[in-house]
Parts: structure tokens; sequence; C-alpha cells
């Protein structure tokens, strides 16, 4: 796998040093990050990842980051490499004085990009852990990932490459790394990000996209998506995708280890997320309407 790597304002060897040891990305997980797809070397829906981005920093109580350097740093990693699929943006409140209290000092940028291939499909389960939809950084896009590691580490030992959460009171949420389209009903439901859940980039262009289509989808009211959604999924009763940058809008293949037929509605709104896609590779963010 070819990596590239900009730090520091400069395209780096994969293995040269560019965190300071004081960098409070790296002491306390105190950052913001951003994963793209890449396609025929451009970085899909740049300018809305960008705005989560800025979203997230401020979330986070960070300094407004300095999106023409962000933009400056993927060009030139963009320009650099052929063959690559993947793109991730870092940025880290830089180096404090203590663990607890940031420093004056600029941001730490990182960039790096890869020609990694994406997934080719989703087999899930089910965890025992809950996104708490109360925490200061629910729907933040942060650095501090360590919950998500243990809850992927789990889900490998079981055979899954993706895990699915509840929120605290027993709502579907999300995936680990991903958010949940179900299908059931004759509509294609998505938890509300009342429920916690990140406000994925695909998962709000599969919600524009496919109502503009005439697709019947929609953010689920508050409460509505009980995880027990899933077992009607298990049985075949409904259905069920994932959706991320990387993975673009994915069927489920398997749940707990059984397998799963594929949605009509599902499948329909993939084709109509590829055909546009295709048609624009950098979508401008939306002023969404209603909350989704």
């Amino acid at each position: 796998m070819t990596t590239l790597v900009w730090a520091g304002g400069l395209l780096r060897a994969e293995d040269d040093p560019i965190v300071a040891a004081g960098d409070h990305g790296w002491t306390v997980g105190d950052g913001v990050f951003e994963t793209l797809e890449v396609k025929g070397g451009r970085a899909f829906a740049l300018r809305r990842h960008l705005k989560r981005l800025a979203y997230s920093a401020a979330r986070m109580g960070m300094a407004e980051i300095d999106e023409d350097a962000v933009r400056e740093a993927v060009g030139e990693v963009l320009a650099a490499g052929t063959g690559l699929r993947r793109l991730r943006i870092t940025v880290s409140s830089g180096t404090g004085p203590a663990p607890l209290k940031r420093g004056g000092g600029p941001h730490t940028i990182v960039v790096t990009a890869s020609d990694s291939a994406p997934p080719t499909s989703c087999h899930a389960v089910r965890v025992p852990w809950r996104r708490n939809e109360r925490s200061a950084i629910a729907g933040v896009k942060t650095t501090s990932y360590a919950e998500n590691v243990v809850i992927m580490e789990f889900a490998r030992s079981r055979g899954a490459d993706e895990a699915i959460l509840a929120n605290t009171h027993g709502h579907l949420c999300e995936g680990a790394t991903s958010n949940i389209l179900i299908e059931r009903g004759g509509e294609i439901l998505t938890p509300p990000l009342a429920s916690g859940c990140l406000p994925g980039i695909t998962r709000g262009l599969a919600l524009e996209w496919g109502a503009e289509e005439g697709i019947p989808i929609r953010a689920a009211a508050p409460g509505e998506l009980e995880m027990s959604v899933l077992d009607e999924v298990v049985a075949g009763d409904a259905f069920a995708a994932v959706t991320s940058s990387t993975r673009r809008i994915q069927p489920l293949a398997s749940l707990d280890r059984t397998t799963l037929e594929h949605g009509p509605l599902l499948a329909r709104l993939s084709a109509v997320f590829e055909a546009r896609a295709g048609l624009d590779a950098d979508p401008g963010p939306r002023q969404p309407k209603q909350p989704l």
C-alpha cells in the first residue's frame, strides 16, 4: 500500500517524525479529522467535509481551522500521487502546556492519502456498548477514537467488519464507523441526529438525493427506531445498509452472522447516489429545511 503524507507545510516520507511529544492530538486525542473518498484524483465532497471539520473543531472549543491551508495540503497530496482512493485530514489543537490545558500555538495539520481499496461488503454485529447522545463530543468526528477501537476489535473477533450501536435509550444509533439506513414499510429511515449519531456526509447526501429522486426516505423521529428493528432485519422483514465516505451506500451482507437479503429501495438509493456522485464530485453544503 502506498501512503503519502503532508505535514508542517511539506510532503514527507511515511516514517518521518511529524508530531511533537506534547501535541494534544497525541497526548489526549484533542483533535478532529475527516476521511474522504478519492476518485479520479479528486476528493469527493471536499466542501462538505471541510464544513464538518470546522463544525467539529468549534464543538471541541478549538481555534478556527485555516481552511485555505487545509485545501492547499489536500491539493499537494493529490497532485503527488496516482491511484489514490482514500484521504484523511487530521487537525489537532497543537502543543499544550499541560494534558488538559491548551496552548496558544498553531494547529497541527496532517493530510495523508493512500491507495488502499475500500471495503466491498459489510458484515456487522451488534455490540453491548452504547453511544452517549448527551456526551460533550456526541456527533463530533474527533481523534478521541479509543472507544471505537475497542468496539471494532470486538466486532473483528466475531468475524465482522462493522459494529452497530444503540444509544443510552436503547434506540438505534449508528455503526462504529458508519451511519445506518433501515428499509421497512415501503420507506427508508435513518436515525436522527438527536440519537447521538455522526452527521455523516454520505448520510446527508443520501437523504437529499434520495428525496429529490422520489425515493421515500427520511430521518426517523427520536425513538422511532428501536434497536429491536435489527431483529426484523435478521428475520428478513426489513433491510439495512450502512453509509460512509469509503463504503458509500453498502447493504449489510450479514448481521450477527446471519446472511441478509438486499432491500429494493436501498438498491435504488445506491444507484441514485452513484449516478449523482458521478455528475458532481463536490456537492455544496446544504442548508437543512428540517432536522436531519
